[in-house]
């Protein structure tokens, strides 16, 4: 008797073992989602490992006022190469599963070609206007930051291109091909170039970090095109090609909308933060944020592996599957992320003392950026719901509307309380913009969208 009791303190039961099979290795939506969101998850888990040390190689090496530059510079690559493919990368997320339910073939084989095309010229005219405004403003602009500047419009282009093709290639749950580039190969190459520049005896100030970054952009997405352009030629036959700029532009430029909003809302906090402090302040909040990020990969993993398919449940008509699959999305949203929160807090001072001990003062600022996350963790990806099933434009109001307020709040704040004040108006803001987006879905959707109870979402309409 002795030894079946320790046995079955050490063995799981039958039961758990074939739930944690089933949760990921069948064939339901809901098996399949969480093998795509994990498997999402753990390239942003890798990637926040390698950003973390690439983080850590560049603030330690450049010193905090050279950092500070890079970080603002990289901060304005971010949110205009994400904002400059016109929402193509997450549009692409519907109108692909729409073109592949109707067969309409050479529709689909020109948006998979024409829509990169696209983005890759107005982003590259767009990068050469940014450089003009660059060289206007030149007499204005801190002399440190003029040629970073300059390198951060070179790449844009690349940075735009790469978007686009996630997005394609997440339509078709080629998870890996879609993020690997970009967040594996691409922080590689920095880490490569970062470490072999200063191996050699350059200075690594924030000039030489921005064209290492330029370079792992540009090779990253070169080598994601070939590779995405031979699987799409073994999915996808051979024919004419239809374009349709029109319809893509009038299902994009909405989401657009609703996806720059949020950049700026994300993006906000740093930028205000570089007007009014120090750039050595910067970083050190810079650090704190990059800490917290692996609360928002979470979200950012059921939102690239949901989105597709509540498109597709949409335009099937099938009401019952979409609700119980956004309750799931929810559910599996919230409540990992208020584990890691927990996690992240708990060892928040060893994690910041990996930059350098000056940024273990951006301990407390921790606790103030973490709440906005888990509150916006708490309806899960929501956004990506509204945008699928053509709700973009009330969904780019509530954002538009927290974005003010961020941008209020950042400027009443930070002047006088610098990383925390930062902190503390992007939690509110995020706090304003979840309920919003929860009242939304309520009156439009008819869904409860919160993590608790026993059904997440009551139905769809």
């Amino acid at each position: 008797m002795a030894a079946i009791d320790a046995q079955s303190e050490t063995v799981p039961p039958a039961g758990v073992i074939a739930r944690l099979r089933s949760l990921v290795g069948g064939s339901s939506d809901a098996s399949v989602t969480n093998r795509l969101a994990g498997t999402v998850f753990a390239i942003r888990v890798i990637s926040a490992a390698l950003a973390y040390l690439s983080q850590i190689l560049l603030a330690r090496r450049m010193g905090g006022s050279d950092y500070g530059v890079y970080v603002y510079v990289w901060t304005w690559v971010l949110l205009l190469g994400s904002m400059m493919d016109f929402g193509i990368s997450t549009s692409a997320q519907k109108i692909i599963p729409e073109y592949r339910a109707a067969s309409e073939t050479a529709l689909l084989r020109g948006f998979l070609s024409g829509s990169r095309w696209l983005t890759f010229i107005v982003s590259a005219l767009v990068s050469l206007l940014l450089a003009g405004v660059v060289k206007l403003l030149s007499p204005w602009i801190n002399a440190s930051e003029i040629v970073p500047l300059y390198i951060g419009c070179l790449t844009l282009p690349a940075f735009v291109v790469a978007n686009t093709q996630d997005g394609i290639a997440r339509s078709y749950d080629w998870m890996r091909l879609g993020l690997m580039p970009q967040f594996i190969v691409r922080q590689s190459l920095i880490i490569g170039f970062t470490a072999g520049a200063f191996a050699l005896g350059f200075h690594l100030g924030a000039t030489a970090a921005m064209l290492a970054s330029a370079a792992a952009v540009w090779i990253a997405m070169i080598g994601q095109m070939t590779a995405l352009n031979r699987r799409l030629g073994g999915n996808v036959e051979s024919g004419p090609k239809a374009y349709d700029f029109h319809g893509w532009l009038a299902v994009s430029l909405p989401i657009l909308l609703v996806e720059g909003f949020y950049l700026l809302l994300s993006y906000t906090d740093v930028l205000v933060l570089q007007q009014f402090r120090p750039s050595e302040e910067v970083g050190v909040y810079f650090a704190v944020v990059k800490t917290l990020a692996l609360v928002s990969f979470i979200h950012y993993a059921m939102s690239a592996t949901t989105a597709h398919r509540f498109a597709e449940y949409h335009a099937l008509g099938d009401k019952p599957r979409l609700a119980a699959y956004v309750a799931y999305a929810i559910k599996w949203t919230f409540w990992p992320s208020l584990a890691a929160t927990i996690l992240l807090l708990a060892f928040g001072k060893p994690l910041l003392w990996l930059f350098g001990p000056q940024f273990v003062v951006g301990y407390d600022i921790m606790f103030i950026a973490a709440i906005g996350l888990v509150v916006r963790s708490a309806i899960g990806p929501v956004e990506r719901l509204l945008n699928m099933l053509g709700h973009q434009h009330i969904c780019a109001s509530a954002y538009a509307l927290s974005f003010v307020m961020n941008v209020v709040l950042c400027v009443a704040l930070v002047p006088r309380f610098g990383g925390h004040g930062a902190a503390a108006a992007t939690s509110i803001s995020l706090t304003f913009e979840t309920v919003l987006l929860f009242w939304i879905v309520r009156r439009r959707l008819g869904m409860n969208v919160l993590p608790f109870g026993k059904n997440g979402a009551e139905g769809a309409s």
